[in-house]
């Protein structure tokens, strides 16, 4: 049975066989003799996007008093539930991302766990992810940006809209109505700024 570790664009963690391009954590949110997860949702403010593989290491999912591992389709996708690159495996990747957020909103010399408050704040209202206003068409956003409307997620690439699911994306035919901004704004000013993020190669077919 799958563990209940995957991430939805809305920062949800559920349970589904895929696994997808990237792991990342929130802190410990998980029982390891259960391997199920606790009533939070999170235990820090840093909430990372982590490669699968680094330096050789290998962990049992879910069987550690250490972090949760989350998994998510690709980077995007972790943008969108509010994570960002890890300094510590992807080193020059939250260098470049850091790079751009201070380029995109406007700031020097920003801490990662300065970054992390700015993030925190848009992404959660309450225990439920916070929707942002989405003042301009669809078509102005930046490649990798997400959107939700009527209960879907929806990535921008390549000046297409891209319907998300667990296994990948696939076009959308219609214009879609009342969208709302997912990706964190602080976030959608980095990739407006220069950040491309890793996407599922599903976006690109």
């Amino acid at each position: 049975m799958p563990l209940q570790n995957r991430v939805t664009p809305f920062g949800e963690i559920v349970a589904t066989p895929e696994r997808g391009m990237f792991t990342g954590n929130r802190g410990i949110v998980h029982d390891p003799c259960t391997k199920t997860l606790l009533n939070k949702r999170w235990s820090s403010p840093a909430w990372l996007t982590c490669v699968c593989e680094f330096q050789g290491r290998r962990r049992e999912v879910m069987a550690q008093q250490s972090w949760t591992e989350l998994f998510f389709l690709d980077e995007a996708t972790s943008f969108a539930a509010g994570h960002r690159p890890c300094f510590h495996c992807r080193r020059d990747d939250a260098n470049r991302f850091r790079a751009s957020w201070e380029q995109g909103n406007g700031v020097t010399g920003m801490k990662a766990t300065e970054i992390d408050r700015v993030l925190h704040a848009e992404r959660l209202d309450g225990r439920s992810k916070r929707l942002h206003p989405l003042n301009e068409p669809l078509a102005s956003l930046p490649d990798g940006a997400m959107v939700a409307a009527d209960g879907e997620s929806y990535l921008v690439a390549q000046g297409h809209v891209w319907r998300w699911s667990f296994g990948g994306y696939r076009t959308m035919g219609d214009a879609l109505r009342d969208a709302q901004l997912l990706t964190p704004p602080s976030t959608l000013r980095a990739l407006r700024a220069g950040y491309q993020p890793v996407l599922h190669p599903s976006a690109t077919e």
